[in-house]
């Protein structure tokens, strides 16, 4: 069997929030990433999912929520994305931990992986997020959101994602199948102490990230955890031929699933991870102009028909803006 085309990376990063309003303020106010849809979740139409990226909902910028605020807190453990980090400009981490501390954010002290600075922090449900400082190239194609926080600190889309499982080679393999390339090993202390961290890298500029960390410590889902993790598969034959390899390995991907904005193959890894497999298009602009993204409620396919059933179920929020209101 030939090799499929190798994935440039993360296209999007699905978690499981509790208090809408509250995430939304979180994500679009003091991280400053652009709320590029507001939808439902198309598996169950009485939650929100929100989409936060940069201006343009370029790939690998995209963290997604499902607001589930009946679900429990949910704790990290093995079979799942344990950190999911993002990139801002060199210099920067002066600037987030001082706006930290304006919101009122808990962050960790700064740790040193990779050559690189990172700063751990956590959203509102306790989900473990990174601010990673890298060199931003002149051609990088992140188009930065500036409402709230200025270009030269605003995130610059994923850097990585870590995973914790309990049998590590099995799932290297596969990323291996999936185009990754081993490309570092360190000792983690800021993760699980002692244990050793195996960094993957994809082919793309953005999200191109994937450590693996060996742990069997016990975890469930729920709030401030992550659903699942996408790669890029830009076109139907790139993901036709990512799904065969998939299979190859053992797995069981699905068929394509039409999600409106992209077509999805999803699958469990061999440590349990959800993994998704989604190509570029339509985009998230395919159904809203660009300026107006994420202005409304934007109900996919069949779903339009039951807008006002579906509406009455879902709790008002509001979309922080930096702008302020007529008088």
């Amino acid at each position: 069997m030939s090799s499929p085309p190798p994935t440039p990376g993360i296209h999007h990063v699905t978690c499981i929030a509790g208090d809408p309003q509250e995430n939304l303020d979180f994500w679009v106010e003091t991280l400053g990433l652009r709320l590029v849809k507001r939808s439902i979740n198309q598996d169950d139409p009485g939650t929100y999912h929100f989409f936060f990226a940069d201006a343009e909902g370029t790939a690998g910028t995209s963290m997604t929520f499902f607001p589930w605020e009946d679900m429990r807190q949910g704790k990290v453990g093995s079979g799942q994305v344990s950190r999911t980090a993002f990139r801002v400009p060199e210099g920067s981490l002066d600037y987030w931990e001082d706006r930290f501390d304006d919101y009122g954010v808990a962050y960790e002290e700064r740790v040193e992986r990779f050559g690189e600075t990172v700063l751990p922090f956590e959203d509102p449900d306790g989900l473990p997020v990174e601010l990673v400082a890298t060199e931003i190239p002149d051609d990088d194609p992140v188009v930065p959101w500036t409402e709230f926080v200025p270009g030269e600190h605003a995130i610059r889309g994923f850097h990585s994602v870590t995973l914790w499982i309990a049998d590590t080679e099995p799932t290297m393999e596969l990323l291996e199948t999936m185009g990754f390339e081993r490309v570092g090993r360190e000792q983690s202390p800021d993760d699980t102490p002692g244990d050793e961290r195996t960094r993957f890298a994809a082919s793309g500029p953005v999200g191109k990230y994937v450590d693996v960390l060996p742990t069997i410590a016990g975890g469930r889902q729920g709030h401030g955890t992550v659903h699942h993790v996408a790669f890029q598969t830009p076109t139907d034959a790139d993901q036709s031929a990512m799904r065969d390899a998939v299979r190859s390995r053992g797995l069981s991907p699905t068929g394509q699933i039409d999600r409106h904005w992209f077509r999805s193959v999803y699958f469990r890894e061999h440590g349990g991870v959800l993994f998704e497999l989604a190509t570029k298009d339509p985009g998230y602009d395919s159904d809203e102009p660009l300026s107006d993204l994420g202005g409304s409620l934007v109900l996919p396919g069949e779903f339009e028909s039951r807008r006002e059933e579906i509406e009455a179920g879902l709790p008002d929020v509001t979309v922080p803006t930096s702008q302020a209101p007529d008088q």
